[in-house]
C-alpha cells in the first residue's frame, strides 16, 4: 500500500471526526441539542454544513484511495488523491472561516470544484486499473 493513500485516507477521517466534537462543543455553549438555525452566518449551521458535506464525500473518496492505493496506483492516481483531499479542507474552510455561507467565496468553490473533478477521475481509475 502506498504510505500517501493511507496519509490521504487519515486525513480524510481526520476531517470528518474532528468536525464532530466541535458540532456537540457549540451545541452545549448555544443550548440547542437537535437541529440549528437555517442562517447562513449563524456559527452552529456552518459548523454543521460543513460536517454534513464532508460526510456525503470523505468516505466513498476513502474507499476509492484505498481499493486503488492498494492495487499499484499510477503517479497520477496518488496525485488526484491528494488534490481531492486538500479539496475537502478547502470545503470545509470555505464553509465556517467566511462570515456568512451565503456568498461564494474562492475557498468553497475550490474544494466543490476540486472535488467535483477529482472523484469522478479517481472513478475512472478504477475503471481503468
Amino acid at each position: 500500500m502506498n504510505p500517501i493513500v493511507l496519509y490521504c485516507v487519515a486525513a480524510l477521517g481526520l476531517l470528518l471526526f474532528s468536525l464532530g466534537p466541535v458540532i456537540s462543543a457549540l451545541r452545549g455553549r448555544s443550548g440547542q441539542f437537535i437541529g440549528n438555525e437555517t442562517d447562513p452566518s449563524n456559527t452552529l449551521h456552518k459548523w454543521v454544513r460543513a460536517h454534513g458535506n464532508t460526510a456525503e464525500y470523505a468516505p466513498f473518496l476513502a474507499i476509492l484511495m484505498l481499493w486503488l492505493g492498494a492495487h499499484n496506483p499510477a503517479p497520477w492516481v496518488v496525485w488526484t488523491m491528494i488534490a481531492a483531499t486538500v479539496a475537502r479542507y478547502l470545503h470545509v474552510a470555505g464553509m465556517i472561516l467566511p462570515s456568512t455561507m451565503n456568498k461564494p467565496n474562492v475557498l468553497r468553490f475550490a474544494g466543490a470544484a476540486g472535488t467535483y473533478v477529482t472523484g469522478p477521475i479517481l472513478c475512472a481509475a478504477l475503471f481503468l486499473g
